[in-house]
């Protein structure tokens, strides 16, 4: 766990618009024990079914899908602003073509899904759902559909109850 040290979600203080927005974060999962990881700006944190989860939202085209789809646990991570470069490049380059976790320069840690030791918050989710999205879901909002979704490449949605949460320790 490097330096983070383990806290209840009710510890938890942050302001998720914020956090997820527009700091983003990486969402990362374990397969066949290969890591991958995406940057996400997309995503809330709230209580579904009596639990504290995580909604994460992630794209068919991702490759971090498979390994979320593959494993039962994925990670959030989150950064400090000085980590927006590395960010940025892991959200813009896949891992199906190289190892861009290593090329990142980032340090993964192990636990039931891995995060990343640089990071300030790591949130450890195991999956409870997960359903896909498509036009048929946009009846309210037939504008968002044609807005981010014209190439057709829908999201699937995923719900992780929060298990665990770490916290950077200053």
């Amino acid at each position: 766990m490097s330096d983070y040290k383990k806290i209840t979600t009710e510890d938890l203080s942050l302001n998720p618009f914020k956090r997820i927005a527009k700091d983003w974060m990486l969402i990362t999962a374990e397969k066949d024990g290969k890591a991958n990881t995406m940057t996400a700006g997309w995503g809330g944190l709230g209580v579904m079914w009596g639990k504290d989860v995580a909604f994460i939202v992630i794209r068919e085209s991702r490759f971090t899908k498979e390994f979320v789809d593959g494993s039962e646990y994925f990670s959030l991570t989150f950064f400090d602003e000085g980590y927006k470069k590395e960010l940025g490049y892991l959200g813009s380059v896949s891992g199906r073509d190289e190892d861009k976790i290593a090329k990142s320069g980032l340090t993964l840690a192990p636990d039931d899904a891995p995060y990343f030791k640089e990071g300030n918050l790591a949130l450890i989710c195991k999956k409870l759902y997960a359903t896909d999205m498509g036009p048929e879901g946009f009846t309210i909002g037939p504008e968002l559909d044609e807005k981010w979704y014209a190439d057709r490449d829908y999201h699937t949605l995923y719900v992780g109850e929060i298990e665990k949460a770490y916290i950077k320790e200053q």
